[in-house]
């Protein structure tokens, strides 16, 4: 996994200097590889080359800040680091297919009408489950952004401790993914998270027993983190029946969640199952019943 850790390091570099300019060169010294080396685990990792992907980060806050302040498009390029208010149309605009000062007008009316009427609280596909769920809510939120128009959030609407939790989540027939080795990856940023959050996700046979699980208790997201992606990788056995993934959030805070990936790895790819062992006693104890705990 040491691969994905440099990457999770770059990205957090990406993020802190989106208003500057980022070398390449920098970045492969930062990361501790060869120039050349790293471009590839880079782009073989998240999809995007090192300046793609900077360059998506950047229109996506761009855009926030045509639906949600006043400044002018000319400030807005230039201080996301494109040379000219044209290049940053161009750009702007071969991402989401209209122009800034079009997209400005378009989508702000849009997404005030679609937050008067809460109609962002629907996301297709995702429902909400968990011990606690009446005290949590999802939704899709145009504010924070990882790529695209919107992102998706679970977050706690009262206050609440460890003992609470609840997930938005999916599930789906194994089927099509039987004998596979797959991976979950998405983009996660959180805000006062105090006990637990993370990604899951789970592959159960006919009679709903698992058969493989991974919830990132081992590596959790707690406070207040900016976006990064994380990864879980399982193995599809030939008596699964079911697979359900999701983001969860246990006690209070806010997660968000973006660009969702479920795609197929090779053998070479190590898994994140999570080998829960039944701890068991030597010999059978307490056969009269009185012995105290």
């Amino acid at each position: 996994m040491r691969y994905e850790e440099i990457i999770n390091e770059v990205i957090q570099y990406i993020e802190g200097n989106l208003h500057q300019s980022i070398g390449t060169e920098k970045i492969a010294q930062l990361a501790g590889l060869s120039e050349f080396h790293f471009h590839r685990i880079f782009k073989q990792t998240i999809g995007l080359s090192v300046s793609e992907y900077t360059r998506i980060r950047r229109l996506a806050n761009a855009a926030i800040r045509l639906l949600y302040t006043k400044d002018r498009i000319i400030d807005i390029a230039y201080d996301y680091c494109f040379e000219s208010q044209e290049a940053f149309t161009r750009a702007f605009k071969r991402y989401y297919q209209i122009p800034p000062g079009q997209y400005r007008k378009v989508m702000s009316w849009v997404t005030k009408q679609k937050e008067e009427n809460n109609m962002n609280n629907g996301l297709k596909g995702w429902f909400l489950s968990g011990v606690d769920p009446f005290n949590y809510e999802i939704g899709k939120d145009h504010k924070v952004v990882h790529q695209g128009k919107a992102s998706g959030y679970i977050k706690s609407t009262k206050v609440l401790d460890a003992t609470h939790f609840a997930t938005m989540m999916q599930q789906f027939k194994a089927d099509k993914f039987i004998g596979k080795r797959m991976r979950l990856s998405c983009f996660l940023r959180t805000a006062c998270v105090q006990s637990f959050s993370g990604m899951w996700m789970r592959v159960d046979d006919a009679a709903e027993d698992v058969l493989q699980f991974d919830n990132m208790s081992n590596r959790p997201i707690k406070g207040d983190t900016g976006w990064n992606r994380y990864t879980i990788v399982l193995d599809i056995p030939k008596e699964s029946k079911m697979i359900a993934f999701g983001i969860i959030l246990s006690g209070q805070g806010q997660v968000w969640v973006d660009h969702v990936c479920f795609d197929e790895v090779g053998k070479d790819v190590p898994t994140t199952n999570l080998e829960i062992e039944p701890q068991l006693l030597n010999e059978p104890i307490n056969l009269t019943f009185e012995d105290e705990i």
